[in-house]
């Protein structure tokens, strides 16, 4: 068995015991709502045992060892919440999105900000804009969703460097973090590209349309972005003047820019960002749905190999998100999407009978469990399952909001440029913050017995 997350023999157990013997496989009828949102709630259950946040002595939305990725776990909650209905991860959701927030509302907590990248802290900020627009309510003495948005953007464009290569973001923030502050990639470009087409089209402001512009020019001038083929190279290297790229493609570089591209057409109608979202929707469906997989999503630089790590394992989670979400704010991309989209949430479902506990693997498309065990796993699944409710649900009232249809976040144009009288120090969770994930303190104490035979059978990496 391959465990791919942290504390990795505890969260099997608790999953194995929280859920008992329930069928092997999850059960998907994929024109059918009901069995779509069943399906959800399972993997949904499942992310959530791995989660810690909620539990008596800890911090809300930590992650030590993978910051990043307590967006990702919260971003899903917000497309399953907002496509199910389902209220009960609510209040982790909010909580974990306040917490490592930081003092100054930018989302660089000081625990973790002298070693992030500018694309952890974008997810971040993503996650929080997803927030204004699905209309998930503020928190009355926290900071607004959209001024958490605004303070991520304000943060990142103070980090637009000239330096080399005219312009971008560096993977890295800080000198001291090695190769990583020259290199200028994909995602962190990309990701700021779409926040700020997002925050474009959610306040009509126009600063955040100019850079809109100007990160996706700079990316197609740059081995980035191809306006012609639609490649989307990895990275680029700074200290050589951006003139190669590392042709390695992976699902959410192509989904971040696909995703900026198609709010910028939905906000502007200009037909610039039509040839944009339609060159790299083609682009991303044949590289990433082929034949040989029957036209299921594959991350394939890695799944192929069995090498994928945790954050490649979450990128096309990511991606059947944005892609449900350009079919909202790009209708006439519906119909090449959703039967893809079904396609791959068919397999996934049938990956999911690992454990005895619809654990999901990682390789959809051998339509089984392929062995790997995971959060990372459970939150791409989750997001699937949420994606394929589109059919069900009148496209208007659930398509992304702005501050002209119905969004009601305070905005904060100066968020993260000035501090903040927020108080960020730490203190207990409160009951409430521990409601709703459903996992029981007390399952470890009848769990140790299970833990130590599981632990004597051993697990390889």
């Amino acid at each position: 068995m391959r465990i791919s997350g942290t504390s990795s023999i505890c969260a099997v157990i608790l999953y194995a015991l929280t859920l008992g013997n329930q069928a092997r496989a999850i059960e998907l009828d994929i024109n059918n709502e009901q069995s779509i949102k069943d399906a959800a709630q399972i993997a949904t259950h499942g992310m959530m045992v791995w989660y810690h946040g909620n539990e008596t002595g800890q911090i809300p939305g930590a992650f030590p060892e993978k910051w990043w990725e307590g967006s990702a776990l919260f971003y899903a909650l917000l497309n399953y919440w907002h496509f199910t209905g389902d209220e009960t991860y609510n209040d982790e959701l909010s909580v974990g999105l306040q917490w490592q927030s930081g003092t100054n509302g930018d989302y660089l907590p000081s625990n973790y900000s002298h070693f992030l990248g500018n694309d952890d802290q974008m997810f971040w900020g993503l996650a929080a804009m997803t927030a204004a627009e699905l209309k998930f309510p503020d928190v009355s003495n926290g900071f607004s969703w959209l001024s958490l948005a605004q303070g991520v953007f304000n943060s990142q464009k103070g980090r637009w460097d000239t330096t080399m290569c005219g312009g971008g973001l560096t993977w890295q923030m800080f000198s001291y973090q090695g190769s990583g502050s020259t290199m200028k990639n994909a995602i962190s470009n990309g990701g700021f590209f779409q926040l700020a087409a997002r925050l474009a089209r959610y306040t009509e402001d126009k600063e955040y349309e100019t850079w809109a512009n100007k990160v996706w020019d700079w990316s197609v001038s740059s081995p980035l972005v191809n306006s012609t083929t639609w490649l989307v190279q990895d990275s680029t290297e700074g200290t050589e003047g951006c003139k190669n790229g590392a042709n390695i493609p992976w699902t959410y570089n192509y989904g971040t820019y696909l995703m900026g591209a198609a709010y910028m057409y939905n906000y502007t109608g200009d037909s610039k960002w039509l040839d944009a979202t339609n060159g790299l929707l083609n682009r991303t469906l044949q590289t990433f749905f082929q034949k040989e997989s029957g036209y299921v999503m594959e991350d394939i630089t890695c799944e192929p190999r069995e090498i994928c790590n945790n954050n490649e394992i979450l990128f096309k989670g990511l991606l059947s998100t944005w892609l449900s979400y350009v079919a909202l704010v790009v209708p006439k991309t519906y119909d090449l999407i959703m039967p893809k989209l079904q396609v791959s949430a068919v397999a996934a479902a049938k990956s999911c009978t690992g454990n005895n506990n619809n654990t999901c693997g990682v390789q959809w498309y051998k339509s089984k469990w392929d062995g790997w065990t995971g959060m990372e796993e459970q939150i791409s699944v989750s997001q699937v399952f949420s994606a394929n409710l589109l059919p069900f649900v009148d496209a208007q009232a659930v398509a992304p909001v702005t501050s002209n249809s119905g969004g009601n976040s305070t905005s904060n144009p100066n968020a993260g440029l000035e501090s903040s009288n927020k108080d960020d120090s730490l203190k207990p969770v409160t009951t409430g913050d521990k409601a709703g994930a459903g996992i029981l303190t007390f399952v470890l104490v009848g769990a140790w017995a299970a833990l130590m035979a599981f632990a004597a059978l051993g697990s390889g990496p």
